[in-house]
């Protein structure tokens, strides 16, 4: 595919997760998304409503990560979180799978949670992404994972937190969207940090990027676009 500068924007989770982040993070973090266009900004649950109304009136998202990082709360938990988060103004939902469920097998309870979370979402007209998690996974569990979001139809699988003991690798991601084919999109995220990293997710079958470099890995691709003469990239 052909790619703009500003498609690449579009591609982009503009991230700030840090427990830390004060409102002058979050208040940064909007102007940024602004000024690059990226996609969305990716914030703690609890930050969505400020977050919204620093992006009211444009057309970057409000993205609310629930059960973060841990996934360990009950289905029900995980519903009301994100209730709230879209009545606060959040327009893109990012949860955490129960992993000790995915350790145990349990595909039944992960497909119920699943089925219940992207209800939740695609009630509201919301996109819902599936984090994985996959620094704790097998290649079969992701692959197993990945066959029940096959079957219940989330808008993404997500590679990782960035919060896990490693973020997304190329294989996995070719792994996940090789086992969802057209049916559902893959995010990749953690550990993205430069140009280089950023392509090959693409080019593995990403169709979104969390990053906290999206700067950086937009004004790289800026200078190359220049240096080259060219409007476009191939990846």
């Amino acid at each position: 595919m052909k790619y703009t500068v500003d498609d690449f924007a579009r591609l982009i989770d503009h991230t700030n997760l840090h427990a830390d982040a004060t409102e002058a993070d979050m208040k940064q973090l909007c102007a940024e998304a602004k000024k690059y266009h990226f996609k969305m900004v990716a914030i703690n649950q609890v930050q969505s409503k400020y977050c919204s109304e620093q992006l009211q009136g444009t057309d970057i998202d409000t993205g609310a990560a629930i059960s973060f990082p841990l996934g360990q709360t009950s289905i029900a938990a995980k519903v009301a979180e994100t209730k709230d988060a879209i009545q606060n103004g959040a327009n893109e939902i990012d949860y955490v799978v129960n992993l000790t469920q995915v350790r145990a097998h349990n595909w039944a309870y992960l497909e119920d949670e699943m089925t219940q979370m992207v209800t939740t979402c695609h009630d509201q007209q919301v996109p819902c992404k599936v984090i994985f998690e996959n620094c704790y996974l097998t290649k079969a569990e992701i692959e197993q994972l990945a066959l029940v979001a096959k079957k219940v139809k989330p808008d993404f699988i997500k590679t990782s937190t960035g919060f896990g003991t490693s973020g997304a690798k190329v294989e996995d991601v070719k792994l996940m969207k090789q086992t969802v084919g057209s049916t559902v999109k893959v995010k990749a995220a953690g550990g993205i940090r430069n140009t280089d990293d950023f392509l090959a997710m693409i080019s593995a079958g990403a169709e979104r990027i969390g990053t906290s470099s999206g700067i950086k890995i937009i004004d790289a691709l800026k200078k190359r676009f220049a240096e080259d003469k060219v409007s476009f990239l191939e990846v």
